[in-house]
């Protein structure tokens, strides 16, 4: 006799729990029970032999302070790409060496975090030139293709890392190591669609030094600035020192444990880019679309089809802070490839006039909107001032997304809230604040985040963690770090986030 599958078991306790709940929260679960059986895809995914051996072991920085580690590094021709699709590698030695590249895919695989899927090489590696920065500061490598990985057949959705090693001449010497990242997607209809934060990876990524949207000298919110995706991802450079974000971007850092939680349990997750969401009929596959992390810039057609997936009854999970904040349009690279580069050209139109004027005082005075109220597909929007820590407080106990935690009005869970959060509720008819408190930084007047959820137009409906540090609170990968932020942090995996998460996913999905 087989162990019974943690996910029944939480479907259970929903179906028992949701006839009581269902009037009381004014909207029921979409998708009927007639949909058909989730894919067995991802579970079968994880069911293979996974490894711990994906981590970055040997790294050296150029400089004390710096984001580089030279001695190797790389990037890809693409964000993401499809199942059969070929993605060109681009690596820089310097000095000179050779080096190997083993990919892996990431997940949960027996809780290992990842899977070795093939090793390439060895490669002869040479230095490659560093660009200086063009029009609106943009910094874009040509580099000489190192090598061309045509994307089997079988490799299912996900994120992968491209783990580059070099490979000492002489015994005793050390070797050094970086990372290279990519998505590989699907067309395929599934229950989830986790959309990878990978514009604001790039929007705060100082490679090769201090060359990030925040960085000219004329302020850090300008306008008419830009970065491109042809370069490596330098270490994280914001909150906290993590090795493992050199070449990774944000995903190791902030969401990263909302995947291997999802692997764990089985659900029938699919993977995407930024760059992925411009159209909603990429959306409309799924059941539930998932934002997770710091999803702070979005092409204005994101918006555009994030509010006709809600239209058409997708559900819509912010696992985040500080989304859809920055306008930032997708443009082509200087040899065509589509959407590789994205510049800042104002901010959505959520925040106040009060709030702008706070703005332009600290950052610039070109700050301006240029899009559409964020609140309006989130239930929340960012607010002035952006920073903080704070622990996320139940203000809803009766609320179906609380069955099971045991949570009571007033009850909190330390640190959850931050760096950056979503407050003022939309006006929104039926929107519920079901968690609210304050979020405090050093020498700053606090700020008040708001987690809200509000109906859709077709039993579906929309949640907001109101919070950066949401998946923080499901799992913690081997090689995580919990991160700290203005003296503040989570405690890291805590049940009654876990169990808000099902209830969220279980109603998403339905029976």
């Amino acid at each position: 006799m087989h162990s019974p599958d943690p996910r029944d078991l939480d479907r259970r306790q929903f179906i028992k729990t949701a006839a009581a709940t269902a009037l009381a929260s004014g909207f029921t679960a979409s998708h009927a029970a007639s949909s058909p059986q989730p894919s067995s895809l991802i579970a079968d995914e994880n069911r293979r032999p996974g490894t711990t051996d994906w981590q970055l072991n040997r790294v050296r920085l150029s400089k004390a302070q710096s984001v580089r580690a030279p001695e190797v590094e790389g990037y890809c021709s693409k964000q993401s790409v499809l199942a059969g699709e070929s993605l060109d590698i681009f690596v820089s030695t310097a000095p000179a060496a050779r080096f190997k590249l083993e990919i892996f895919r990431t997940g949960y695989y027996g809780g290992c975090g990842a899977r070795l899927l093939t090793t390439l090489g060895p490669f002869d590696g040479q230095p490659q030139p560093i660009p200086t920065a063009g029009a609106k500061r943009l910094v874009a490598c040509t580099w000489n293709r190192t090598t061309t990985l045509k994307i089997p057949t079988d490799w299912p959705s996900g994120v992968y890392l491209g783990r580059l090693t070099t490979l000492p001449a002489t015994a005793g010497q050390p070797y050094w190591q970086n990372y290279i990242v990519f998505i590989v997607r699907d067309l395929r209809r599934a229950d989830l669609l986790l959309q990878c934060s990978d514009n604001t990876w790039q929007a705060y990524n100082k490679w090769p030094e201090n060359t990030s949207l925040y960085t000219d000298p004329r302020g850090s919110q300008v306008r008419g600035v830009a970065v491109s995706f042809d370069r490596p991802y330098g270490k994280y450079a914001q909150i906290y020192e993590n090795p493992q974000s050199l070449g990774s971007g944000e995903w190791l850092c902030f969401e990263f444990p909302l995947a291997y939680w999802l692997e764990q349990y089985g659900y029938d997750v699919t993977y995407c880019s930024n760059s992925d969401c411009l159209d909603a009929t990429q959306l409309t596959r799924a059941k539930a679309f998932l934002s997770v992390g710091h999803d702070e810039y979005w092409d204005p057609a994101q918006y555009t089809a994030v509010e006709q997936a809600i239209a058409a009854g997708v559900n819509v999970l912010w696992l985040c802070g500080n989304s859809v904040f920055v306008v930032s349009p997708f443009a082509a690279s200087t040899d065509g490839r589509p959407r590789r580069t994205i510049e800042r050209v104002g901010h959505f139109a959520g925040v106040t006039d009060s709030e702008i004027e706070k703005v332009r005082a600290v950052f610039s005075n070109d700050y301006q909107r240029a899009g559409p109220d964020e609140s309006a597909i989130i239930g929340a929007r960012t607010v002035v001032p952006f920073n903080g820590g704070g622990d996320w407080t139940c203000t809803r106990p009766d609320h179906w997304i609380f069955a099971g935690t045991g949570m009571k009005k007033g009850d909190h869970i330390p640190g959850l809230v931050g760096w950056e959060h979503h407050g003022a509720p939309a006006k929104i008819p039926g929107l519920e604040v079901v968690a609210e408190g304050l979020v405090w930084a050093s020498g700053v007047t606090p700020s008040r985040y708001t987690a809200t959820i509000f109906p859709g137009p077709k039993n579906n409906f929309v949640f907001n963690a109101a919070t950066i540090f949401w998946a923080q609170g499901l799992a913690s990968p081997p090689g995580h770090m919990v991160p700290w932020s203005h003296w503040s942090r989570p405690n890291g995996p805590d049940a009654r986030v876990q169990q808000i998460t099902r209830n969220l996913l279980n109603r998403a999905i339905g029976p």
